[in-house]
Order: structure tokens, then sequence, then C-alpha cells
């Protein structure tokens, strides 16, 4: 198969160059040493230039002077001058990528991924890779990626890697147990909503009605599980409010498309959270990604090109579906536990898109909250699917007990009747016994 030598990186075409015994082959212009590779490689054949790598452009630019100021020793003394590193790899619409590092976001300090790198070891958006990165050349802005060492904490794949879209979901029935939590409003979701692996998990709250408290507890909670991948995702929030979440959770992972970034910005970093947990739910892993909202991400996706409402909610529909159990013996499960937001400038889409899809619904209500009522929750209006495979018929006989109870008791005093009874129980086992 040929291969596009426009596609790649200098280092790589330095090393094609190398292995075929090009004479001077560092002393070569770019266009020279793809013509001198495709001499002596009839299966690689230069590309036109489309969409010219920028890293590329810039040492196209600088071999195209008449004088070379450096010499081949240099250059090898800096290719000997490398630094273990491991990021995210997010890949580009031009096929070449980037390794993010902490919190996603483009930074200065991000390296550089080839498209030969990316083909080669079949690498996709979400990968973590690791490998010696070199230091930027003259005319590059980036360090650049050697060679590829691990992909997902294992060897670079050497078979067909499975895709996530074509892995058969199934019905959760791994519960996670908040059961035992000492708080109370993770204990309140446990009770009413229980969570299990691969839900999709559906917030709907008005502003001040106690969402972050309730993401909070529940990250926390999830955070405290044994395999569980925790991932949450800040939306069009405050730089403080992201810190404060980096430091309720310092063992977990918090990207923030903070305020302060360009909407196409924010669209973006959230691709690339989505992509990352599902490339850990295809590896076999349990992971987990809380999103606050997905209300705001439609309205960033509006911003990015006014495409029209059916687009604006694409990106939303696509975060929020992803969650799943997946069948395969070798794959893992995505939960999805997001907000929408009453009042935000979506009018409502992001609700709209998904509020039939979700596995599990947790309305809260911001008259309770305002009351100082906790935990302020629409009892009547929070609801769970496939509720009886995640309980064992005594408990399910219980809780149904206990809902009958607070559906006779108008919200505030149902509220009050919920924590008083979760507060006198070590657990929510030992409440659905005393019923």
């Amino acid at each position: 198969m040929a291969e596009n030598l426009k596609d790649l990186h200098l280092a790589d075409l330095h090393a094609r160059a190398a292995e075929l015994g090009v004479p001077k082959y560092r002393l070569l212009r770019r266009d020279e040493l793809v013509a001198e590779i495709t001499e002596r490689d009839g299966d690689a054949v230069p590309e036109p230039e489309e969409a010219p790598d920028p890293e590329e452009r810039a040492g196209r630019e600088r071999e195209a002077k008449p004088k070379r100021e450096a010499k081949p020793e240099r250059e090898r003394l800096e290719d000997a001058e490398t630094e273990e590193v491991s990021g995210v790899l997010e890949v580009t619409p031009q096929r070449y990528g980037f390794l993010r590092f902490g919190g996603l976001e483009a930074q200065s300090d991000d390296v550089y991924v080839s498209a030969s790198q990316i083909r080669r070891c079949e690498l996709r958006s979400g990968d973590e890779v690791a490998g010696p990165a070199r230091a930027p050349r003259r005319g590059e802005r980036h360090r650049a990626l050697v060679h590829v060492d691990r992909v997902n904490g294992g060897e670079p794949p050497t078979e067909e890697r499975p895709a996530f879209d074509e892995l058969t979901a199934v019905l959760p029935k791994r519960r996670v147990s908040l059961g035992e939590s000492s708080d109370v409003l993770a204990r309140a979701v446990d009770l009413l909503t229980p969570l299990a692996l691969g839900q999709r998990v559906l917030v709907t709250a008005a502003p001040r009605s106690g969402r972050t408290t309730l993401l909070r507890a529940l990250a926390g909670a999830i955070a405290a599980q044994e395999g569980l991948e925790l991932t949450v995702l800040l939306i069009d929030e405050r730089p403080e409010e992201a810190t404060a979440w980096r430091e309720a959770l310092p063992e977990s992972e918090v990207v923030s498309a903070t305020a302060d970034l360009a909407p196409e910005d924010q669209v973006r970093v959230a691709e690339l959270a989505l992509e990352r947990t599902r490339r850990l739910a295809e590896s076999g892993k349990d992971a987990c990604l809380v999103v606050d909202s997905l209300s705001r991400l439609a309205v960033a996706s509006s911003s990015t090109g006014g495409r029209g409402r059916a687009s604006d909610v694409a990106e939303v529909k696509s975060l929020f579906g992803s969650g799943r159990e997946l069948s395969e013996e070798s794959a893992g499960s995505l939960t999805v536990i997001a907000t929408v937001v009453e009042g935000a400038e979506d009018d409502g889409d992001a609700e709209r898109a998904v509020v039939t899809t979700e596995s599990s619904l947790i309305a809260l209500d911001p008259d309770l909250a305002a009351a100082g009522v906790f935990p302020a929750l629409r009892i009547a209006d929070s609801r769970i699917s496939n509720e009886d495979a995640l309980r064992e018929a005594h408990e399910l006989e219980a809780i149904r007990k206990l809902r009958a109870e607070l559906a006779d008791l108008d919200p505030p005093e149902a509220a009050n009747v919920l924590r008083e009874r979760i507060e006198g129980s070590a657990s929510n086992a030992e409440l659905l016994k005393s019923l």
C-alpha cells in the first residue's frame, strides 16, 4: 500500500531515508528527501500538499533556505536527547495528533505525533500513549514523539482493535453500592435510583437546586470504589470551580473546558474526554464520566457554526448515549452521569434530546433547596429502568413500601422523612430491613 510521504514528520522521513540508505539525507531539502525515498521505495508515493501539518510547514520553510546551519552531528545529538512522556492522544482532522496532558487542553508543552505513527500503531483519539519525545528543532513549535512504546498501559496493538460503537450493549446489572456511604445524598440516590455500571444517569436541575452538591457526593462515592476509573467533565465553568473539584477529588481526572475557552475549544475538550473514557471501556475497564452540564455543551456546540438545532445537540446525544454496559468478555463499561439545567441558554434542547434515553432520572427540587430541605429531591419524579435486575426480591418489596409511604406526603415532608430514616440507620440495607 502506498504511503503518503507528505504526511510524515521530518524525523520520520529521516528514519525512512536511513533505512533505505539515502546518502547525506540530513542535508537534503524536504522535496529532495521525498524524491530520494520514492525512488528507492516503490511502495511510497508523495501526496498532494493539502492542509500541510503546521509543524512540517515550518520545517519546510526552514529547509528551503540556501544554507543549512545545523550540522548532522548536532542533529544526531538532539535526537539522542529525549524525555519519556505519557499523554492522551488527540488526532486532528489532518491525521496527525498531539499528546495532551493534565486537563486535556491544548498547551505549549504538548507532544506532536506523526500521521505515520498513528497509522502504524492504529492509534485513536483518547488513547493514552507513552514513549520518548525529543525537543523541537528550529522552526518547530512542539516536542515530537520519537516512537510509541506503550498504548493504554500495554504494548502497541498488533491486531485489529474493537471499536466502541461495534461492541454489543446489554442491560446494566452490576450495581455500584452506595448504601453504606456516609453521605446522606449518596444514600438517598442509592435508595431511590440505584447506580449500576453502564447506566446513563440524567440529573435535571434548576439553578441553586444543589446539583454540584449531588454530583460531588456521587463522584466521591464512585471514586472510593475499587476498579472504577472516574473522569469529571466541567463545561463552561469558572476556573475556581474546576480547582474546587480537583481539591475534592485529588485522585481522579478532572477535565475542565472553562468559560474562558472559545466554544469550539470547549467542544473539542469535551469530545476528547469522551473518547478517553470510550478507550478505557474498549480495553476492558469500567469508566465513569460525570458531566456538568449537557445544557452548556449544547450552547457551545451552537456557537461553533450556527448549523441548526439538530447539529447543536449532536454532541450532547453522542456523549450521553455512550453510556452502556458491554457484553464482550474483554470489554468493560461506560457510565455517564450528566446534568441538564432548567432555564439555560439552550432553551431545553439538551434535555429534550436525551430525556427518553436515560437509564435513570434524578430530579432536583430548587424550592426544597431554597427552603433548606435536604435531600432536595423530587422523589415522585425520580425513576429508574431495569430495577428488578438490580435488587433482590426482598429489597424490591421494601423499597416499594418506602416509595408508597413517601408518595402520600408533600415534598418537604417526604424529604425530611427520607433524611431521618437514612440518618437513623447505619446502612440502606439496615433501613430496608426495618420496613
